[in-house]
Parts: structure tokens; sequence; C-alpha cells
């Protein structure tokens, strides 16, 4: 059987998994600030770098993202130290894209533009919602007019890419809420617009919630609601949609993300984080003392080491590559693996088509206005009997 063709990693993802407040909705690896060893932790990432571009040398980086946790909750100094790292021993495109997530009220002029110096062009500011008792619903730390200064300070320092990311079908939301979000949101001076619905994950404050039957969330069909009029809104702004939770201005599409849509390789470094490498998939060890050990004993951080086998790949092509609007192309498919579409899924295409989930024209597949309602449905489809 043909092998699946091999890409470069061009993409790099950096954890830093401390917050100095823990959101309720957030089950991704993060940690306390407060007493946490984060200088020792900054070097042995510092070490990971080092050992993975050894293993990984002359890989052209062309996305660069540190995200978290709150990267900003770091000094000025400490995400210096971090961002140094990262700039020394990864090579980059000229043109590189280099985001780092900001809390906003979390950064000063001083900070943004030491991050401008080291190349940082692109930032990522969490807003989630602009009502205060939202805010304070979901366990955020901020208020709404830090995002407004964070912009403006943003903007007065050189920065030309900004995107935030806001959420919807939060406890007690209404659509009403969500317009006048929606509204302010279109008003600011951004490129890129992130909109994610509420999934109540465990290991997190609301499914504790949840389980006691004490979070009171929009029903399913409110939701879809506030999803229709999210489209529509950015639609009527200018804001393209191009994967199912994500809207940009033409040409600031993320390219970071469209890394992990189109199933492409990158690295990823610190605690928690993963990496697709070689068609290896690698999860590091999340707790900070695990990770920490890891690295010193044996120079990587590895808790998990996964080979991801031709049918994964092909299942994955698809299901993450109909999360984009631009769809999966025919061409694409084959020259990747060598079989077309309807070969690697017998049936599956025409059941969809039947089912008016997606649309086919022989160059393109994509998913139709029920298939964006209806994503995991389609991707479930996908995935491949052994």
């Amino acid at each position: 059987m043909n092998e699946v063709k091999l890409l470069d990693t061009k993409a790099v993802y950096v954890h830093v998994p401390f917050c100095e407040q823990i959101c309720h909705y957030c089950d991704f690896n993060k940690f306390f600030l407060k007493n946490q060893p984060v200088d020792e932790y900054l070097s042995l990432c510092d070490q990971e770098i080092k050992n993975t571009v050894k293993v990984h040398p002359n890989h052209a980086i062309s996305s660069i993202y540190v995200g978290g946790g709150t990267p900003t909750s770091l000094t000025t100094l400490q995400l210096s130290k971090l961002l140094s790292s990262i700039k020394e021993n990864f090579y980059t495109d000229r043109n590189v894209e280099w985001t780092v997530e900001v809390n906003p009220g979390s950064v000063d002029q001083e900070k943004l533009e030491m991050m401008r110096e080291y190349g940082v062009n692109r930032l990522s500011i969490g807003a989630q919602t602009f009502h205060e008792d939202l805010l304070k619903k979901i366990g955020r730390d901020h208020q709404r007019e830090d995002v407004f200064h964070t912009i403006e300070l943003a903007r007065k320092v050189g920065f030309h890419n900004l995107s935030i990311d806001i959420m919807f079908g939060l406890p007690k939301q209404t659509e009403e809420q969500f317009e006048e979000t929606l509204n302010i949101l279109t008003r600011l001076p951004i490129e890129h617009i992130s909109a994610y619905s509420l999934k109540v994950e465990e290991r997190t404050v609301f499914y504790q919630l949840w389980n006691k039957g004490k979070l009171s969330l929009p029903g399913e069909d409110i939701e879809a609601k506030m999803y229709e009029l999210l489209r529509e809104k950015m639609k009527n702004n200018n804001f393209n949609q191009y994967e199912i939770s994500n809207f940009a201005k033409n040409g600031y599409e993320s390219s970071h993300n469209l890394t992990y849509w189109k199933n492409e390789p990158y690295f990823g470094i610190g605690a928690g984080a993963h990496s697709y490498v070689a068609q290896v998939r690698r999860i590091n060890h999340g707790p900070l003392p695990k990770y920490m050990e890891a690295v010193k004993e044996t120079g990587f951080p590895y808790r998990e080491e996964h080979p991801v086998s031709r049918k994964e790949q092909m299942e994955e092509e698809m299901f993450m590559g109909l999360r984009k609007l631009a769809g999966v192309r025919h061409q694409d498919f084959q020259e990747k693996y060598h079989l077309n579409i309807e070969q690697a899924f017998p049936g599956v295409i025409q059941d969809l088509i039947d089912r008016g989930l997606i649309q086919d024209n022989g160059v393109v597949i994509k998913l139709t206005e029920s298939g964006l309602l209806l994503g995991n449905e389609v991707f479930e489809r996908f995935l491949l009997n052994e």
C-alpha cells in the first residue's frame, strides 16, 4: 500500500499553564500562578525546544502560537525569556504569523512593546462576553473596559492583527445579550473573531455545578439561534466565515489554526502540549512536577506516543478538513493518500449528500448550511470501522 505523503512541520505551539484566575468553563492544563516554579518551568521549556530542534532540524516555521493558561500572566522578563528561546531556536519564515494569547487587562505598554520586538505580530484576546454579570458567572477576572483598553494599547504599539474570542450559550445568557455583544464586537478595530459555544467539560467548576443541577444553560434551540445570529452579523460586517467557529477580514485567517484543520504537522512545547510530527502524535505530561522531571531525566516530556495509521490520517483529514468552509479538495486527498475519497469511505459521501449535510461538485466537498449546524453528525460518518 502506498505511503502517506510526509509534510514538513511548519507550526509551533508553546503552552504556558499559569493563570491568575481559573475560569469556570476551562479544562485546559492550567495552574494558579502563585507559588509556582515559573522560572524553572521556562528553563525546562527552553531545554525541550532545543532538544526538539536537534531531533527535527531545518524546519522553516510559518506559524507560532503561545497559548495557555495565560501567557501574559508572566512578568515581562519571564515572557521575554520564553519568546527569546523560541526565536533563537526555531528557524522562521520571513512572513511568520506569531500569536500570543492575551487576557484583557494583563498587559501594559512595556509588555506589548517587548513582544513586538521579539517578532510577535498577532494577539488573541479572550473577551468572551461584554456583560459584566456574565463575566462574573463564568469566572473571568476582567471587565469589559479592559478589552477596549487592551485593544487601544495594542494598536498604539503597532499590532495590526488582533483576534477576539467570544462565547455563547453561557449560563442564563439571552439572545438579546448575545446580540449586544456582537454589536459591540463588530465596532471594534479587530481583524479576526473566534466564537465558541459553551461545552461543559469534566474537571471544571461548571461540570460540578451541572452534576448538582445548579447550572442553568440556554437550550439547544436558543443556542442554534445564537449561532445563526453570529453568522449573520459576521457576514454583514465583512468578517468572512472560514471555519465553523472562526471569522476573519480578508487575508487575516489564522494560519496556525488552519494547520490543525488541514491535518498538518506541528510541534508542541510545554506541560500538557500535544504535537504531531512525522505521523506520530505525542502528549506531554500535564502536571508540572511530572513535566519537569521528565525533561530533566530524558530531555523530553512525552507521556504518550501514538503512531497515526493511514486509516486514522484519512479520517482526520475529513473530519478536520470539513470544519473549513472551503471544504476538502478531492485532488489534495488523492495526492496525500493515493486514494480517492469515495474509495476511502464507500457510500459515505452519497449518504451525507442525500441527507443534505454536504455538497460535492466533483472538485471539493463542503458542509451545507444544515451541515454547519449538525457538524458532529457529519464527522462521525468518517470514522471507519476496523
